[in-house]
């Protein structure tokens, strides 16, 4: 079965989130009505592996594990060592802020991960602090370090933001400059009851004309194996790169190849939309099955909306959708 919508999008690549929970406390996540999932409503490692073996059944080849912070949950590595056991053609790669998994990376590197997105906003340690609410910059560095020395793939996710690390793009440039990895900036998107504020939003065209001054960029050709959100530039006479990632001053809703999965079970087709279907309450009816699973994914799949088209109808500065950033795994 191959998932494609009514526009003809074919959808490939599957986001799984394995928990809502994380031990930092960043800003522009945990908003101001903040709560946890309950723990009864979370989905078992077992429902999600059942998930994963129908994804795959449906042409989905690249899956992504997000939080909250994925390692914050207990028995995190056994299900990454399952997930490689069963499918281990998959392309398999995991979001995380990096705070506590330094001593993992070897464990990570004989499981086969070769990729790693983390989250990492600012190379300042006082900054650090300010927007994640705790003192681990340190740990995010040293993990980063030993990704590259085991050959784990590093890419690195900030959210940009005017007034808080708009001041270190040159510091953000040295680091690609002198490291091998991919230092991607993506444009902050209010979400929850958070609103897009004109004195915060830093937009993708302007971090590139500002980063010019730093760096001769060269902008890097689309392949059919790079498709992703991000424009990315080699830096001359660098070993990284750097990548620009627009999803409110610039949309690709036409190349959208994704679904979400909210640590509870609920699908999710579009990150603009609040829309979701109850794939936890199917898979806990005895009475349902896989098949059940298979229709409701595909039919989801088939009323995949535009995001842009979305975000013209919210008013003024709301967030681009009703949902907190931890509740929907990123």
């Amino acid at each position: 079965m191959v998932l494609q919508d009514k526009l003809g999008r074919r959808v490939n690549y599957l986001r799984l989130s394995v928990t809502d929970r994380c031990n930092l406390r960043c800003m522009y996540c945990v908003t101001k009505d903040f709560k946890y999932i309950p723990h009864p409503d979370i989905l078992r490692y077992e429902e999600m592996l059942r998930l994963i073996d129908l994804a795959a059944g449906m042409n989905i080849n690249k899956l992504r594990l997000t939080g909250g912070e994925p390692f914050a949950r207990k028995g995190f590595m056994g299900f990454i060592d399952n997930i490689m056991a069963r499918h281990g053609e998959m392309d398999l790669r995991i979001t995380t802020n990096a705070t506590m998994i330094e001593p993992l990376v070897p464990d990570l590197k004989r499981l086969g991960v070769k990729r790693l997105n983390i989250s990492l906003d600012t190379l300042d340690r006082q900054t650090f602090k300010e927007v994640t609410g705790r003192d681990h910059l340190k740990d995010v560095l040293a993990t980063i370090e030993a990704c590259l020395s085991h050959g784990i793939r590093v890419k690195i996710n900030a959210v940009a933001m005017k007034g808080i690390n708009d001041r270190e793009l040159g510091d953000f440039i040295n680091f690609a400059r002198n490291n091998p990895l991919d230092l991607r900036f993506i444009e902050f998107m209010p979400m929850g009851d958070e609103t897009l504020s004109d004195s915060r939003f830093w937009s993708a065209d302007d971090i590139l004309r500002q980063a010019s001054k730093f760096a001769n960029l060269i902008q890097v050709k689309r392949t059919s194996e790079n498709r992703g959100p991000a424009r990315m530039y080699a830096i001359e006479g660098g070993k990284g790169r750097l990548g620009l990632i627009s999803p409110v001053s610039s949309h690709f809703c036409a190349t959208c190849n994704r679904l979400r999965i909210t640590s509870d079970g609920h699908l999710r087709t579009c990150l603009f939309s609040d829309h979701t279907y109850n794939l936890r309450g199917i898979m806990r009816n005895p009475k349902l099955g896989d098949d059940m699973l298979r229709k409701v994914i595909a039919a989801a799949t088939r009323d995949k909306p535009l995001g842009y088209h979305l975000l013209e109808s919210r008013k003024g500065c709301e967030g681009v959708c009703e949902t907190q950033m931890s509740a929907i795994g990123g």
